[in-house]
């Protein structure tokens, strides 16, 4: 099986992470306003340290992108990228809701081949290997199981953000509530966690204010779980671009015939 040895990596990585976040969560931490406004923490800074070390030693060529590390424009001429976001959803750590995640993707040529997602609260994790399908893991039991979107057109769910509610996805869920009955607040990647295991079928982002690492991660889980990550003119998105704002922010759908703008 192709590159299930940095799938491997990547778990290893994301759960060493794990531990150091949760031990910030269950303690005392400063809290930083970062230039774009956002908070980070000391968990977001040592989870980033300790996933990019770990991941070095096994692929030591390949590039990194990552929401708390200088952006080296290098990487636009690598064939490999590691894509990460230490704590996806740092509002939600800070407000100790449990609703963040930890986001490691793996861009080949510019498409993620593989995406992990941790969520450090509830000791699970989702994982994909392009063309392997998708997964969700429980170590709270031990169990795996493959994970598949939920195939409705009709009677909806949508996943809104906690913190990232704009009046344009407000408006959207309005003008479909013919076919959105349902409405619930998940943060960081739950939300596309969710409609890859048939939790949920739709979900808006209609701001620039994500970037490639909140999304590449699930992406591909989303994908191997039958569901779709499109721009709103029907476009996947790629990675590994000098430009790393989602500008034109993204629907993550269960089925095509869900797309709803």
């Amino acid at each position: 099986m192709e590159h299930l040895n940095e799938l491997t990596k990547a778990i290893e990585a994301g759960l060493l992470a794990k531990e150091k976040i949760m031990y910030y969560y269950n303690h005392r931490f400063h809290v930083e306003i970062k230039s774009d406004d956002s908070p980070v923490t000391e968990a977001d800074k040592q989870a980033d340290k300790i996933i990019k070390e770990y991941l070095s030693k096994s692929f030591p060529d390949y590039g990194f992108l990552t929401e708390e590390s200088d952006d080296n424009l290098d990487r636009l001429n690598k064939e490999y990228i590691w894509i990460i976001d230490p704590v996806d959803g740092t509002k939600d750590f800070v407000k100790r809701d449990g609703e963040f995640t930890t986001n490691i993707a793996l861009c080949k040529n510019h498409e993620v081949i593989l995406g992990v997602v941790v969520i450090p609260s509830k000791n699970i994790y989702y994982y994909a290997l392009k063309g392997e399908g998708a997964y969700k893991v429980d170590l709270n039991n031990n169990t795996k199981v493959k994970i598949h979107v939920s195939n409705k057109t009709s009677d909806l769910t949508c996943l809104r953000s906690v913190f990232h509610f704009s009046d344009a996805e407000k408006e959207m869920i309005t003008k479909h509530n013919d076919k959105i009955k349902h409405i619930e607040a998940a943060g960081s990647s739950l939300k596309a966690c969710l409609i890859a295991e048939g939790k949920a079928e739709i979900s808006y982002r209609l701001s620039a204010g994500t970037k490639e690492w909140d999304t590449a991660a699930f992406q591909i889980i989303v994908e191997e779980a039958g569901g779709l990550v499109l721009k709103p003119n029907k476009e996947r998105m790629t990675y590994n671009r000098e430009d790393v704002y989602n500008r034109e922010g993204y629907l993550i759908i269960n089925n095509i015939d869900n797309f709803l703008l």
